[in-house]
């Protein structure tokens, strides 16, 4: 069996008859950006972060717009079960809003896929995204949206007078937001798994309950941060690139979380055409060094 045989056979036994996205196609190339709400009051809108999509787009994040119409309805086939599944009220595998996008591996596209998978979601009418870069050791997220002086997820873990949603930054973009990872320090793996960290996600959900938490998370089988958050996420995403990452490895990682929780397997950068249902999408972003 090969890695992609393997990996669709493993999950499918996980999620039960779960509805799956496995992706694999030709590389697409953007995105639509969530409109701005116009009735709102011009100086709330002043204050909020301006996404600047061209500089995504230079960095390899939102890349040229050629082919806006081919991506997004490449991600609207991934969103799909997971709004339905965390619009359900079915908490059998944890809050089935908070959904966490992993890799088992760096390099494999999982940054990528949470800022897309974000923008996508967030161009939904009845709900709003707020991206929490998770990966508090590289600050991903965090970085590419300019927000390295913000306070952010590990300042509201450290100091526990801090209300998580006074931290939360508004953008330009209707209905998205972003938690930065914060200030660095250590012990990170302590403070995942730490009570205060399912606080804070719970304060978070309970404030709006339209709102889908979006965890940018570390790699599964390198980082304790990584496995600290697949016990508060009722949702994994996991993303894996093709013929790069072991078979072992995407094993490994599906292993790693409850059945009830699988929310798809994303396959990046996949050489063949569209076959049985399944569709795709390139890697631009790489862990560590920017994309």
């Amino acid at each position: 069996m090969s890695l992609v045989e393997q990996a669709i056979a493993r999950l499918r036994n996980q999620q039960a008859g779960a509805q799956k996205q496995l992706l694999g196609g030709s590389v697409p190339k953007s995105i639509p950006l969530p409109a701005l709400n116009e009735s709102e009051d011009s100086t709330k809108v002043a204050n909020r972060l301006l996404i600047d999509a061209n500089a995504l787009r230079a960095s390899g994040y939102l890349p040229e717009a050629s082919k806006d119409r081919q991506f997004a309805d490449q991600y609207r086939r991934i969103k799909r079960p997971l709004i339905e599944k965390a619009l359900s009220g079915d908490n059998a595998g944890g809050e089935p809003r908070i959904i966490m996008v992993a890799s088992a591996v760096p390099g494999d596209g999982k940054t990528f896929t949470s800022i897309n998978l974000a923008f996508s979601m967030a161009l939904e009418r009845d709900i709003s995204i707020l991206l929490i870069d998770s990966d508090v050791s590289k600050h991903h997220i965090t970085d590419i949206f300019g927000l390295r002086q913000r306070k952010g997820l590990l300042d509201a873990l450290t100091d526990e007078s801090l209300d998580p949603e006074a931290l939360v930054v508004p953008t330009s973009s209707r209905g998205f937001s972003i938690l930065p990872a914060g200030t660095r320090v250590e012990g990170t793996a302590e403070l995942m798994s730490s009570n205060r960290m399912r606080q804070i996600v719970a304060t978070l959900c309970a404030r709006n309950p339209r709102r889908i938490l979006l965890l940018d998370s570390p790699p599964l089988l390198i980082t304790n941060e990584g496995r600290a958050l697949t016990k508060i996420a009722g949702q994994v995403v996991l993303v894996v690139r093709a013929g790069v990452t072991p078979r072992h490895a995407v094993q490994a990682a599906i292993g790693m979380f409850d059945e009830k929780q699988a929310g798809g397997l994303i396959l990046n950068e996949v050489k063949v055409g569209f076959t049985e249902g399944y569709y795709g999408y390139g890697a631009y972003g790489a862990y560590g060094d920017g994309p």
